[in-house]
């Protein structure tokens, strides 16, 4: 077996073709939808970035007991079982920056080998000591400017001075350190190959010729970077911002396509599996909010985009799988392909054994650390926040004590405890660190961030959009029994149900479905 798994970043599912979208012109995942199963109820786990990649890597979700951070040493990795068990041979190509940062750094190194792609959003890849910044200030919207040392804004105004030409562009580098991969080992066997782009995440640049198409007739400074929160712009400010967000994803669409005809050609279709996902999805202006992080946890963040293509069932290309699934499903999944056993603290399902649409899960749990614990059943969500978000007890547990961009400060850690064991953690004790407001993701996307917190049920099948709050104890009380067993059965602290309000099942582990 040998396995491509492409991983964009922020990918809306809603603008893809094979999902109903209208907006732009994406043939080559409607290519890729007709080799493949498309799965129509495929949901996120944990949230943002990193998070997202624990629940993929694990085969767990991690936001009930940690925010943004590392692998942990009790961690199960797929691309280790892998290499352990089958002797896979693993490569991972990125330019996410985020695996390079303190709550990233224990990522990469789980693969057997790995290229970074620099130059994305705020990596710290080129080095300007005195740069050209009144130029640069007339060039770039105020929104987006900054001239801070070690701020996102300010480092990728640097990078994009180095970034010109197409084949200048990260992602467009990133595919090709994938297609040199295979030019060099597609006639071997047994390995997984991860391309892996942090478009089309923001900020929302792509070359020139991906933009003809959405010209808005903007005039301004450079407009491609939308704040997190509550739409506060003028109309044609907020094409611009929804224009290069389309850019982004037909050049994302582009590069698919090459990956694509990269199968044809070489008739990889009959011995390689393709995986194609995201880790979640963007609001741009629907419920009157951009990104993420600050608001409900939304159809258009949630709700992502997953195509599997498997070489031992060929009779499915072009069948859509109903199965309520989620990227925890995708450890799973590679281990199925190569025959690998998953571990005994694996909570996914290969999406293998659903892409007929055969149901494994009644419900899919999902969420950001410190926010809402939200519940999807394929019809309804159920998005249950704290009352009281500020007071609410709130705890890490870890062994890696850091944050994005930083270590815990020793003011977080003057007062942690030592924790015992949790079900998932193998023994080990865990510090168990009391959220404060200075913690780096209070204000990022925990307790101090949140725009919206209002316990909310949706019916999605008279109600896509998630405009008109469902009123149904019955069901809601169907939901919060589903959400405290998933909850249980993932071995979530105490506090995390005392939070919500819930009562914890007596027996977490009769409850896992």
């Amino acid at each position: 077996m040998k396995a491509v798994f492409v991983l964009f970043d922020s990918l809306n599912r809603g603008m893809l073709g094979a999902y109903g979208g209208t907006r732009i012109p994406t043939p080559n995942f409607d290519r890729l939808a007709a080799r493949s199963v498309t799965f129509d109820k495929h949901y996120v786990g944990s949230l943002p970035c990193m998070p997202a990649r624990r629940d993929m890597l694990t085969g767990r979700l991690t936001f009930l007991h940690r925010s943004w951070g590392p692998l942990e040493p009790f961690d199960n990795a797929f691309p280790e079982i892998l290499h352990q068990q089958t002797g896979t041979y693993s490569h991972l190509v990125t330019d996410h920056f985020h695996y390079w940062e303190d709550g990233g750094a224990t990522y990469h190194n789980r693969y057997d080998s790995y290229e970074f792609v620099r130059g994305q959003e705020g990596d710290r890849w080129k080095a300007m000591v005195q740069p050209h910044w009144e130029r640069l200030r007339e060039m770039y919207h105020a929104r987006q400017f900054s001239e801070g040392r070690r701020s996102y804004f300010g480092q990728n105004i640097i990078n994009r001075e180095f970034i010109k030409e197409e084949n200048d562009f990260p992602s467009v580098r990133c595919f090709a350190e994938g297609f040199d991969f295979l030019d060099r080992n597609r006639d071997a066997d047994n390995w997984l190959l991860q391309i892996e782009t942090f478009d089309p995440h923001e900020p929302f640049t792509a070359p020139a010729r991906f933009k003809e198409k959405f010209d808005t007739g903007w005039k301004g400074p450079i407009r491609d970077w939308p704040r997190y929160g509550r739409v506060e712009e003028l109309p044609e400010e907020c094409e611009e911002l929804r224009a290069n967000y389309y850019a982004v994803v037909a050049m994302c669409d582009h590069l698919l396509g090459e990956l694509l005809d990269y199968f044809d050609r070489h008739e990889l279709w009959t011995d390689t599996a393709l995986v194609v996902t995201t880790d979640h999805g963007f609001l741009l202006g629907e419920h009157d909010f951009w990104a993420k992080n600050r608001m409900n946890l939304y159809e258009e963040v949630a709700h992502i985009p997953l195509f599997l293509h498997d070489p031992r069932s060929p009779d499915l290309a072009g069948a859509r799988s109903e199965a309520l699934t989620q990227s925890i499903d995708l450890a799973a999944t590679f281990l199925d392909l190569f025959g690998a056993t998953p571990p005994t603290e694996n909570e996914g399902f290969s999406l293998c054994q659903m892409a007929d649409g055969t149901a494994r899960r009644e419900g899919a749990l999902f969420g950001y650390f410190g926010g809402a614990v939200n519940v999807a059943d394929g019809r309804y969500t159920y998005h249950r926040f704290p009352e009281n978000l500020a007071g609410q007890d709130l705890f890490q547990y870890t062994l890696m004590p850091t944050h994005i961009f930083s270590p815990f400060s020793p003011e977080e850690l003057a007062g942690a405890q030592l924790s015992p064991p949790l079900d998932f953690t193998k023994g080990a004790n865990l510090l168990k660190v009391p959220v404060i407001e200075r913690s780096p993701m209070y204000n990022n996307y925990g307790p101090g961030a949140l725009l919206e917190s209002e316990t909310r049920l949706y019916d999605l099948s008279v109600d896509p959009g998630q405009e008109h709050p469902l009123s149904d104890a019955d069901k809601e009380r169907e939901l919060t029994d589903m959400m405290a067993k998933l909850m249980a059965a993932n071995g979530a602290p105490e506090e995390s149900f005392i939070r919500l309000g819930l009562d914890e099942p007596r027996h977490p582990a009769a409850a896992a479905t």
